[in-house]
């Protein structure tokens, strides 16, 4: 009955148009102060120690690298290897936007970013060349997706964060899933492309592929920082972050210089102000697990699912349907930060590795991105492509589809997703 009462109150508050970190925030405070006998100092110190999380650190860092990656130059000299390598296939320059985006999110952590860097810059050039807006955009949408299933992935530390899970297996996870969507992304372009005779560069020689390359190898290097030092134990993922900030500025400051140092406050402005946001949700969230924690309701959930009997894979079915369903009104960290402690229990009775159930809800998410009412790179692709969203949920259907099956795919393959952590030592 209080399971009711909880979320029927969330799901009233969203409804009004609230902002969900607000909505959180008063149905904990509501339900603490009306239904249960928990003092006030609890509810302070629960916030506080709920918060002071070493990991969270993870946060603020990678968006403040993903923000000086975004505007340091390291897009466009990734999208210039990209073109080179594959723009003479059918749509090579699509195909070279999802190579872009492949690159950029081994580097960046984030979707939206990844969206802006390589969109703003890919589709202009590709209506330049005769593509179809409305195509192009659909690949920048969903190839964008990426910045949160590759290596690291802001979903991915909230995730750990809420479930005690390894963040450095969840990072390295996610590599070999995520070049597997990136594959299918790319048939279904090249098909596309061919099907409608769209246009195809002049094939690079190997000398302007070396040079590409060497002009993006700072950015690369990156993934190679992250990777290397925390298999190797240098540094823990946290401090990976810390290193992925400190590298992005060197970088985009002293090296390719695409950045100025006038330009830096206006950077650090712009990650705080998404660190902030994502950190009051983060509040609020821990609130709101306290309260599920405090009337013992994951458990009783867990008991409930498994009581059905629906097995492992039944279970993963109704998990996907929830997650996706989630996607159509709220974002990616309040659905992991609310969602996550609910299934995760009952996920772990039924023998689901951590690791593997970590990189489920990420592709749920990067699912959630691409479509309306709330899909994030939606809206920022209308914003560059100046189309409607009514228009960009028809010209994504195609690729939309693909992530479904993929979707599929790493449900009922959990080995595609635990091979390379368990390879690394990591598991």
């Amino acid at each position: 009955m209080n399971a009711l009462i909880i979320f029927s109150l969330l799901l009233a508050l969203m409804l009004t148009g609230m902002p969900i970190s607000i909505s959180l925030g008063l149905t904990v405070l509501t339900f603490i102060f009306t239904m249960t006998d928990v003092p006030a100092m609890e509810v302070a110190h629960k916030l506080f120690t709920g918060i002071e999380k070493w990991e969270i650190m993870a946060v603020p860092f990678f968006i403040l690298a993903g923000n000086f990656l975004t505007h340091g130059g390291v897009a466009r000299r990734m999208i210039n290897f990209a073109t080179s390598m594959v723009g003479h296939f059918h749509g090579g320059l699509a195909l070279a936007s999802i190579l872009a985006c492949s690159m950029f999110a081994l580097v960046c952590g984030s979707s939206v970013a990844t969206v802006v860097a390589i969109g703003s810059i890919v589709l202009p050039a590709m209506v330049a060349h005769g593509y179809p807006m409305r195509f192009g955009a659909g690949v920048i949408i969903t190839a964008g997706s990426l910045g949160i299933l590759m290596l690291p992935s802001i979903p991915k530390v909230i995730y750990a964060i809420s479930t005690n899970t390894s963040i450095g297996a969840l990072f390295v996870a996610g590599l070999l899933p995520g070049i597997l969507l990136a594959l299918m992304l790319a048939v279904v372009t090249w098909w596309i492309a061919r099907k409608n005779n769209y246009p195809r560069l002049a094939r690079a020689g190997w000398g302007a592929r070396f040079k590409a390359f060497r002009e993006s190898f700072w950015g690369l290097l990156l993934v190679v920082i992250i990777v290397g030092g925390i298999w190797s134990g240098a540094f823990t993922a946290t401090e990976a972050a810390a290193m992925a900030a400190v590298y992005s500025f060197f970088v985009s400051i002293f090296v390719y210089k695409d950045l100025k140092m006038a330009d830096v406050p206006k950077v650090l402005k712009d990650s705080a102000n998404m660190s902030a946001m994502l950190l009051y949700i983060i509040t609020n969230a821990v609130l709101f697990s306290f309260v599920l924690t405090n009337e013992n309701l994951p458990h009783q959930l867990a008991d409930w699912l498994l009581s059905m009997n629906l097995g492992q894979h039944g279970f993963l079915f109704v998990v996907n349907l929830v997650l996706l369903g989630a996607g159509n009104f709220m974002d990616p960290s309040s659905i992991i930060l609310i969602m996550a402690p609910i299934f995760f229990p009952a996920a772990m009775q039924l023998g689901v590795n951590p690791v593997h159930f970590g990189i489920l809800i990420d592709v749920n998410m990067e699912v959630g991105l691409c479509h309306p009412p709330v899909g994030l790179n939606l809206y920022v692709a209308s914003g560059i492509s100046k189309l409607g969203i009514t228009e960009l949920t028809k010209a994504v259907m195609p690729w939309l589809l693909t992530m479904i099956v993929f979707l599929i795919i790493v449900t009922y393959w959990p080995w595609l997703t635990l091979v390379v952590p368990k390879a690394m030592g990591m598991l």
